[in-house]
Formats: C-alpha cells, sequence, structure tokens
C-alpha cells in the first residue's frame, strides 16, 4: 500500500474499534449503520485484508485490525490535540502551563487559582504530564515546570525550588495529632512509600529518613508503594498510614486539618524544580505577568523549605 486509505474510512474504523461494533459506532459519529459498513468496506479494499471477524450479530476486530487500529487510535489523537491547540491559539487571552501532575494538582493549581482572580479574563490550560514537551509541542506551550534534568535549555530555564520531605499523616491516625519526638515510634504505624523509579530519581526513602534520625536498625516492610505523590498523599488523609511527603504538596492539607506532622524532621529532594519557558510567547503581557508570579512562588517555596531542613521547630506550622 503505497499511499493512506480514504480518511474518512479511517475514522469511521477507529469509532468501530472504539465502540465494539458498527451500530455503536454508527450512534457516536451520528450516521446511519449501513454507512459505516460501506465505510469499512471501503477501507479493507484499500489495506487488502479483512480487519474484522463477526461473532453472531457482533462485528469485532480481528488481530490484524486491533494491531492496526491501535497506530490509528494514536494518530487520531495526535491530530485532536493539534486541533485543540489551534484552537486554543486563537484565543490571545489564554495560558498554557505544563507541569508533572502531583506538583500541579498539589502545590500549583491551588496557587493559579488564586492567581487568575486577578486575571478573570484569562484561560489558564494546565497539563498535568509526565512527558517533556518536543520541540514541536513546545510552541504551544508556555511554561513548563520539571523535575531535576528536565528541558535542557539555560537560557529559558531556571530553578524554580529544591523542596524537602517530611512525615505525615491524618490526625485520626496520629493520638492528639501531637508529633512524635522519637522517630523510632513511627515504625509502630503503616508507612506509605513513594517510588518515582525509573522516570526519576525518587524522593528520600523511609530506610533514609530512619537513618537521618539515629534509627539504624529501621526494618521498612511496605504493603503500599505508589508512583504517584498525590496518590500517596491521599491515602495518608484517608488514615492508611504515614506518609513522606513532599511540603510543598501537603501544606494545604496541614493547613486545614486533612494532616499534621507526624514527626519534626525533613529531608532535603535530590533534585530541584525547574521552570522553562516559551521565550516566544513573553511578548504576551500575561505571559510576562504568570512568570514573575510564578517565580516568586518559587522563592517562597525554597524560603519555607530552607527553615524546615534548618529549624525543625519550624516544621511544626503549615506554610
Amino acid at each position: 500500500m503505497s499511499h493512506l486509505p480514504p480518511l474518512r474510512a479511517l475514522e469511521v474504523f477507529e469509532a468501530v474499534g472504539l465502540c465494539g461494533g458498527i451500530s455503536q459506532a454508527a450512534k457516536r459519529l451520528g450516521i446511519s449503520a449501513g454507512a459505516v459498513s460501506q465505510q469499512m468496506k471501503l477501507l479493507e479494499e484499500a489495506v487488502g485484508l479483512s480487519l474484522t471477524v463477526k461473532e453472531g450479530q457482533r462485528l469485532r476486530l480481528n488481530a490484524a485490525g486491533q494491531r492496526f487500529h491501535e497506530g490509528c487510535s494514536q494518530a487520531f489523537e495526535r491530530l485532536r490535540a493539534a486541533a485543540a491547540e489551534l484552537e486554543r491559539s486563537k484565543n490571545a487571552n489564554n495560558l498554557y502551563v505544563s507541569a508533572l501532575p502531583s506538583l500541579l494538582s498539589k502545590w500549583l493549581a491551588p496557587l493559579v487559582a488564586e492567581w487568575q482572580r486577578e486575571y478573570p479574563e484569562l484561560s489558564v490550560y494546565l497539563d498535568g504530564t509526565h512527558t517533556e514537551p518536543s520541540q514541536a509541542e513546545a510552541n504551544g506551550v508556555d511554561f513548563r515546570i520539571s523535575y531535576g534534568e528536565g528541558i535542557h535549555d539555560d537560557q529559558h530555564t531556571l530553578e524554580l525550588f529544591r523542596d524537602c520531605v517530611i512525615p505525615a499523616c491524618s490526625p485520626a491516625l496520629l493520638a492528639a495529632a501531637v508529633p512524635r519526638e522519637d522517630a523510632r515510634t513511627l515504625l509502630e504505624y503503616p508507612l506509605i512509600t513513594i517510588d518515582w523509579r525509573p522516570k526519576f530519581d525518587s524522593p528520600p526513602s523511609w530506610e533514609e529518613w530512619f537513618a537521618a534520625n539515629a534509627v539504624d536498625d529501621a526494618t521498612v516492610s511496605n504493603s503500599r508503594i505508589y508512583s504517584l505523590s498525590s496518590m500517596a498523599i491521599q491515602a495518608a488523609i484517608d488514615g492508611q498510614g504515614l506518609v513522606l511527603a513532599q511540603y510543598s504538596m501537603i501544606s494545604k492539607d496541614l493547613e486545614d486539618g486533612r494532616l499534621v506532622i507526624a514527626h519534626a524532621s525533613a529531608l532535603p529532594m535530590p533534585a530541584a524544580y525547574n521552570l522553562s519557558w516559551n521565550q516566544n510567547n513573553l511578548h504576551k503581557a500575561q505571559c510576562r505577568a504568570f512568570q514573575r508570579w510564578l517565580i516568586a512562588r518559587g522563592r517562597d517555596q525554597q524560603c519555607v523549605t530552607d527553615e524546615l531542613l534548618q529549624c525543625p521547630q519550624v516544621q511544626l506550622q503549615p506554610a
């Protein structure tokens, strides 16, 4: 096959694969079942291969169809994303911010909500993803917050802040909600672990935290390990155990009483969060304003981290 099959036939094929049948795809596309069948026939003629198999009254994709559908779905997803980006670009009063999912939900999004009150005319698009924007995709992204190495562009990247981790849990789990003075007593509770590998270097482990607090013989048996910090923090809020969490991500939960500090000892993260920006978009007033504001919030968070690491008693108060 030296050329692509008809685009309409591919679109119908994708819908059939997603919906699992002709009639369901017809409803999804708003056309007749006969039109769907006709497009499927055109596609099979174009590729010279049968893509479906009948099971009673139902039509499902065969093995070749499933493999082809996977690639088609990815292609249509990219097309839809590109179309959505074009739609956003029509609005001069917008802002596109990409960040790691947990940092976005637990730290950045609440702050942006406050900032946007001063700019009610703006549309702010917050994209939580671990994937760093490619060179082509970066043109549509105004700002990206990465962890560790992230985007390599010294001219348009700076260190936003370096976080620290501290033990926290639901007040219902910790009797009287009083932080423990003896680190060893934390071994009496279920311990929730955060492990980002292999994507990133993980935050300090419980073993490292106990060693830093002179509990060298601590044996940590984990029943629950999370790849997302936000999920681990929610488990702690739900009373499932103690979590060694980033302070930036739990400060609001501490302030609102959903979490309490279990022990006044923090450890620094192995790497910092970095802010990158699209230099081509800084001509927009909202981008310049947001850049200044976000850098200031990063400095604020860095000050909190420094206080927590230097003065243990400060850790007992939320930011």
